[in-house]
């Protein structure tokens, strides 16, 4: 009768599934409770407990200190919007789903600055201060990421290799782009908000004409930057080879100018020798 009672005080501890998915804040309101309950439970019960209490801890999703972290449809968002920040946070749990870095002072994505959340689907970096964005700095989240916000930032250019490798919907609107062949291929491989697409607008281009223009209205007009650039590629290797050629010739014709002038003076010297005929004379009169 004793054995069982204990039994029973030691599963009251347990909850059906030891921790539930819970929040942080919830987590630790339970831990204060569990902590009452073992001043009272036998020492076997308070071992399991404890096993239990190490199980609830919320050890890797600990919250950045300048975000805040809740949940969304039973899943993990991290909201550190308007929070000053100028570069990414580097304890962001590794279970978020979505990410909020909006209205922030951050000026760049490095590589690999987000390859530890395998969960990401939606993050938002629209209305920062970005110039620079790596080769790598999606890598490890291309593959789940649905929704990425880029725009109002300061961005330029953008390496096509960080973006044509994603499958999210992408938001670039509103960043004074550089038109060129990299951004055009952009726009024809990558999957665009068609809502924001209109806003793309060039605000450097090769030519003035496209100066303001949205990008989508100037590559409906015929033009393209990228055979605008393999014309240039074109005549810049036209040029170095015909430097290459030119250098050829004239070393050619410097080598047999050279040659020749040594042949003309061996000549010479060959018949400022006295002849072999005329020293055999001498020698047969002397005899």
């Amino acid at each position: 009768m004793g054995e069982a009672l204990q039994e029973r005080r030691g599963a009251a501890l347990l909850p059906r599934s030891c921790c539930g998915h819970r929040g942080i804040s919830s987590s630790h309101a339970e831990l204060a409770g569990y902590k009452m309950t073992l001043t009272n439970t036998p020492a076997a019960s308070v071992a399991q407990a404890f096993f239990c209490l190490l199980l609830c801890v919320p050890w890797g999703s600990s919250c950045p200190p300048s975000c805040q972290c809740t949940e969304r449809a039973g899943a993990k968002a991290v909201l550190c919007s308007s929070r000053h920040l100028e570069e990414i946070p580097k304890d962001i749990p590794k279970d978020a789903v979505f990410l909020k870095l909006d209205a922030n002072s951050i000026t760049r994505i490095p590589s690999n600055a987000f390859r530890h959340l395998s969960h990401l689907e939606e993050l938002d970096l629209s209305r920062n201060a970005i110039e620079k964005i790596d080769r790598a700095a999606f890598k490890g989240v291309a593959a789940g990421l649905r929704t990425l916000d880029l725009s109002s930032n300061r961005i330029r250019s953008i390496p096509k290799e960080a973006l044509l490798a994603l499958n999210a919907k992408l938001r670039l609107a509103n960043n004074p782009w550089h038109c060129e062949c990299a951004l055009q291929e952009v726009l024809w491989e990558a999957r665009l908000d068609p809502d924001s697409v209109q806003d793309i607008t060039c605000h450097t281009a090769p030519r003035e004409e496209y100066v303001g223009k949205p990008l989508l209205q100037v590559l409906d007009a015929g033009v393209n930057f990228c055979s605008v650039r393999q014309r240039t590629m074109d005549v810049a290797m036209f040029i170095t080879m015909f430097g290459w050629f030119t250098m050829v010739i004239v070393y050619v014709i410097c080598y047999v100018r050279h040659n020749r002038e040594d042949t003309c003076k061996h000549v010479d010297y060959l018949k400022s020798l006295p002849s072999t005929q005329g020293h055999a004379e001498t020698t047969s009169t002397a005899l």
